[in-house]
């Protein structure tokens, strides 16, 4: 183990490293919990998700462990899987099977972006400040949909797209009347999930939702009729693996030609979500520890490259997505969590095998998992919204020529309920502020093109 891990090179040893990857585990343990949930409301069987979701993290986890060495955890990313949902699915009409197919691409492309120069282009053709923007924007929106997931914002008249819709009847929203039981329960939830982060409990949000859970039994919110066994849950996930390559799969996704600009703008917003999230999570947790070394960063930043190390991490997590895809699950992407067990003294990818033991145990939990209610997550989601959003704070909003596209950037999404739109948004209005400051040759024509993409992709919505 000494030899395959170099624990005494990395300073920790067997024990640190056990201890690191429980705490990594426990901190991000709500996915199998959470995703499901989310998925199974596009029509996808909730246990074949929840099997999914588990496959996915083993997988990707081991690779990034015993490939590249580093104790970073994958799983599926929150905001991806809402935009899986909510954006995708409901809003822009594509069915589960092809939306997991744009997932699979996302996929191919991070491999090809991660082994060529065109991941350095497009990392150093997008202003940092967008990139802020765009993470925070993703935690506004996951925010959002945990609201939206109990009712604490309605909408009058209660048709939540209304508004969307642009038809004659507006809908106005507004907060709930605190006379339904499910709201109650979520404000324990909620109250809970913040007590628990800002005391830094060890596995919080996990405890939140198991705690939530019990609680919403009095109130008969928690109930096991919706209950699943071992053995049904894995009878589901014929369903989900390979489905992408059914007649519902690619060739549904590519038969109407019309539709194939904004299959393409899909692609590209999956893409860049999950590219600048792994990164964002390397950058951000290797600096102080020494995982990544600061010549490594250097090099990202002049643009040569990255260090074996990092090399095969983001490999190691452009694999996972497609493999999840495969399986039956949104964009698998490293967890910012992972930084608990980096904490914890974490250092090599013993870590994250320790990670993936931990998942795979999870498997046998159906029965108990597939009883807790929304009411029981929907606050774990505004959480961790809540932290995803501190990357605002990286943007100069005293800069009027940052503040206006980092604005719409991140604004969008929760107005727009679409991560695409927000980062079209952005990227349109960088642009427009840039040519308005007679410096548009200093945008990127990877911007350009980009932005260009999304106006095709509205004038094609408002024509057709």
């Amino acid at each position: 183990m000494e030899k395959f891990f170099h624990l005494k090179e990395n300073g920790t040893t067997v024990s640190t490293e056990i201890l690191a990857g429980l705490t990594t585990f426990f901190a991000m343990a709500y996915i199998i919990v959470v995703n499901p949930q989310i998925l199974s409301q596009t029509g996808m069987p909730w246990g074949g998700v929840f099997l999914a979701t588990i496959i996915a993290a083993i997988i990707g986890t081991l690779v990034m462990g015993l490939f590249a060495n580093v104790p970073y955890a994958q799983a599926a990313g929150m905001g991806l899987n809402a935009f899986f949902t909510y954006t995708v699915c409901f809003g822009l009409g594509f069915s589960w099977q092809q939306t997991m197919c744009m997932v699979f691409l996302c996929g191919l492309i991070n491999i090809l972006i991660t082994v060529t120069k065109i991941r350095k282009m497009i990392i150093l053709a997008i202003p940092e400040s967008l990139q802020h923007a765009i993470g925070g924007g993703i935690g506004l929106f996951v925010a959002y949909v945990g609201m939206l997931n109990v009712g604490l914002i309605k909408f009058t008249p209660g048709d939540p797209k209304a508004a969307a819709k642009g038809g004659a009847v507006a809908a106005t929203p507004g907060l709930a009347n605190f006379n339904d039981k499910v709201l109650w329960v979520f404000l324990i939830g909620l109250v809970l999930a913040i007590v628990f982060t800002v005391m830094k409990v060890k596995g919080g949000m996990l405890l939140a939702i198991a705690i939530t859970t019990v609680i919403g039994i009095p109130f008969g919110v928690t109930t096991w009729s919706n209950s699943q066994s071992i053995s049904e849950t894995f009878s589901q996930l014929p369903q989900t693996f390979g489905a992408i390559f059914s007649a519902e799969g690619f060739p549904a996704l590519f038969s109407d030609p019309t539709k194939l600009p904004l299959v393409i703008v899909t692609i590209f917003a999956f893409s860049m979500s999950d590219t600048f999230d792994t990164l964002g999570t390397f950058i951000g947790t290797g600096r102080r520890t020494g995982i990544f070394s600061a010549e490594d960063e250097k090099a990202l930043e002049n643009g040569h490259g990255f260090s074996s190390k990092m090399d095969k991490a983001l490999f190691a997590d452009s694999i996972a997505t497609s493999i999840g895809a495969i399986c039956g699950t949104s964009n698998t992407t490293t967890y910012v969590e992972s930084s608990a067990g980096i904490a914890a003294g974490g250092r090599t990818g013993l870590t994250s095998v320790v990670v993936a033991i931990c998942f795979a145990l999870s498997a046998f939990l159906a029965p108990v998992v597939s009883a807790v209610p929304s009411a029981a997550t929907a606050g774990v989601l505004v959480i961790v919204g809540c932290m995803m959003a501190a990357s605002l704070k990286e943007v100069k909003w005293d800069d009027i020529a940052e503040a206006i596209p980092a604005f719409f950037a991140a604004v969008f999404m929760a107005f727009s309920y679409s991560i695409s739109y927000g980062i079209a948004g952005g990227f349109i209005m960088y642009c427009i502020v840039k040519t308005c400051k007679g410096k548009a040759k200093e945008v990127h024509p990877i911007i350009w093109t980009v932005a260009a993409l999304f106006i095709l992709d509205f004038v094609c919505m408002a024509i057709l």
